[in-house]
């Protein structure tokens, strides 16, 4: 199996998409939309065998951080609503994967913080938030925030 497909495979199992339309969800067109929020919105590391670790970063508004945290939006609800050319203040931290072999190394934590100092180039960011599903999830995010010296909010799973 390739890298590719092990890849789509991981987002399978870790965040069922499929299975949870409150989740967003990614295709070419969401990606595309993605890059121009900011095109360190989503980050790909590489080997010979092709990806290894994805990272998705929606930045937004404040204001829709606060609905997003409050349940009040669906993931992607909070990308839909997120408008183009908006000056953002907060960033959410949508996803990271990484296959197994490619763990433990700092990977995900390092291509998060190289896309919030990109996005922090052009946006007063202030806030990170997520929504972990994972233990994994919610030790990369409190890496993320410490790395960023920004402060860090969570929606309840």
């Amino acid at each position: 199996m390739s890298n590719f497909e092990r890849m789509l495979q991981l987002a399978e199992e870790v965040f069922a998409v499929h299975d949870d339309p409150a989740q967003l969800q990614v295709d070419e067109e969401v990606l595309s939309r993605l890059q121009r929020l900011h095109p360190a919105s989503r980050g790909e590391t590489v080997d010979g065998d092709g990806p290894v670790a994805w990272v998705l970063l929606i930045p937004t508004t404040a204001s829709l951080m606060e609905e997003f945290l409050q349940a009040a939006l669906t993931e992607q609800e909070l990308y839909e609503r997120t408008p183009e050319g908006a000056v953002y203040e907060a960033v959410y931290l949508c996803s990271a994967m990484v296959l197994s072999e490619y763990r433990r190394k700092g990977l995900a934590r390092r291509m998060m913080l190289e896309a919030i100092t990109a996005i922090q180039k052009d946006y007063p960011i202030r806030t990170l938030f997520c929504w972990p599903f994972t233990e994994d999830g919610d030790a990369l995010a409190l890496a993320v925030s410490t790395g960023a010296d920004l402060p860090l909010r969570a929606r309840a799973r």
